[in-house]
């Protein structure tokens, strides 16, 4: 591979670390402010603060790795982060059709084309 074929164009790398960002915020939101991401949700019920701390730390997770795999422009990590993205979202799909919440469902269908969309172009240039 020469140089050129390496390296990843700076609109994929703004995007992921863009997308490193949104994750990160919507930890601390979940932590410090979760009425406004929970809604539906009655957070005073038993075991709630346990799973929100949870669903928190998922987010910063990947929110990390987002974050380090742009850092280090590192294809393989976030070819990663990518694929446990698109997980994530087809999860989120499956969720919104269960529950029945067709916001969801649109989102994780726009997320799902996105992440895909990511995947195909940071893997074309391999």
């Amino acid at each position: 591979m020469t140089e050129q074929q390496k390296s990843l164009p700076l609109w994929i790398l703004i995007v992921s670390g863009l997308f490193a960002l949104l994750e990160i915020l919507v930890s601390f939101l979940i932590c410090f402010s979760p009425q406004s991401v929970l809604e539906t949700v009655d957070l005073t019920a038993k075991g709630v603060d346990y799973l929100m701390y949870m669903w928190a730390a998922r987010q910063f997770a990947l929110g990390f790795i987002f974050g380090f795999a742009t850092l280090k422009k590192s294809i393989p990590m976030l070819t990663i982060a990518y694929i446990f993205f698109l997980v994530m979202f087809v999860g989120d799909f499956l969720i919104g059709i269960s529950q029945k919440e067709n916001s969801l469902v649109m989102s994780a269908i726009v997320m799902c084309i996105v992440s895909s969309a990511m995947l195909f172009v940071i893997n074309r240039r391999r």
